[in-house]
C-alpha cells in the first residue's frame, strides 16, 4: 500500500472512531454483547470445574486435566465447526434454529475460553488451597465457609485469568464466523468485520475496528499486569508486617 494511501486510510479511521460512526458502534456492541456474555458463562461453568479439580482426589482427574488442556489446544475452527455440527439443521441441537445468530457465537465463544478459564484458575486455587487446608479444617470450617474463603484469598489472581479469557474471545475470528455468518446489523463482529471490510477494499473502517481492538487489548494487558504487580505489593507489604510483628 502507498504512503499516501496509508496515511488516508488512518486519517479516514481516526475520523470515523471520534465521529462516532454508527456502524462502527453498532458492531463494537455487539462485539461486546457477544464475548462478555461467553466470558460469564464460562466463568459460571470453568470456576467451579477447577475448583473441583483441586479440592477433591476423584476418580478421573488425571483425564479430566488432559481433556481441558487438549481443548485449549484446539484450533478455533474445529470448535467453530464443532458447534455447527451440533447447531446445524441436521443436528442434535438444530431444533432450537440458533445456528446464525449471535447465541450461536456465545456458544461458540464459550466453548473456546472455558477450558482457558479452567486451566489459568487452577494453579491458582491449587497453591491458595495447599496454603489455607490444613488450617481451614483445624478451625473447623464447613465446607461452604472453605471455598468463599479459597475464592476470596485467590480473588486477584482470578481477575487477570478473566481478563485473559475476555481477550481471548473478543479477538476470535474463526469459530464466530462459522456459526455467525458475519451478517450486518445481525452477527457482524469487530474481528469478523475487519476481514470483511479489508476484502472489500474499506480499509478506513477495517483500521478504524482494529485500532479499537489493539487498544482494547493494551487495556486488558495494562489491568492485567497493574494487579499482578499490586498482588504482589500486597503480599510484600503483608511480609513485612509479618516479620515486624
Amino acid at each position: 500500500m502507498p504512503t499516501s494511501t496509508l496515511t488516508d486510510a488512518i486519517s479516514q479511521a481516526v475520523h470515523i472512531i471520534l465521529n462516532g460512526d454508527s456502524a462502527l458502534w453498532e458492531i463494537i456492541a455487539l462485539s461486546f454483547r457477544v464475548s462478555l456474555s461467553a466470558l460469564l458463562l464460562a466463568i459460571i461453568i470453568g470456576i467451579p470445574i477447577s475448583i473441583l479439580m483441586v479440592i477433591y482426589q476423584f476418580p478421573g482427574r488425571r483425564f479430566l486435566h488432559i481433556i481441558v488442556d487438549t481443548l485449549m489446544a484446539l484450533p478455533p475452527v474445529v470448535v467453530g465447526l464443532l458447534v455447527y455440527l451440533l447447531l446445524s439443521r441436521n443436528g442434535p441441537l438444530g431444533i432450537m434454529g440458533l445456528l446464525y445468530t449471535p447465541t450461536a457465537m456465545i456458544i461458540a465463544q464459550t466453548a473456546l475460553i472455558t477450558p482457558i478459564v479452567v486451566a489459568l484458575s487452577f494453579p491458582i486455587f491449587a497453591q491458595n488451597w495447599l496454603r489455607l487446608n490444613e488450617q481451614l479444617h483445624m478451625l473447623g470450617f464447613k465446607p461452604r465457609h472453605c471455598l468463599r474463603i479459597l475464592i476470596a484469598e485467590s480473588r486477584i489472581g482470578l481477575v487477570t485469568v478473566i481478563l485473559a479469557a475476555f481477550g481471548r474471545a473478543i479477538a476470535e475470528i474463526g469459530a464466530v464466523m462459522i456459526v455467525g455468518g458475519n451478517i450486518e446489523h445481525h452477527t457482524r463482529v469487530m474481528t469478523t468485520a475487519i476481514a470483511m471490510e479489508t476484502r472489500q477494499g474499506n480499509l478506513a473502517l477495517a483500521l478504524a475496528l482494529g485500532i479499537v481492538l489493539i487498544l482494547l487489548a493494551l487495556l486488558i494487558n495494562t489491568a492485567a499486569h497493574l494487579f499482578t504487580m499490586d498482588s504482589r505489593l500486597l503480599r510484600k507489604a503483608i511480609f513485612k508486617k509479618e516479620g515486624n510483628s
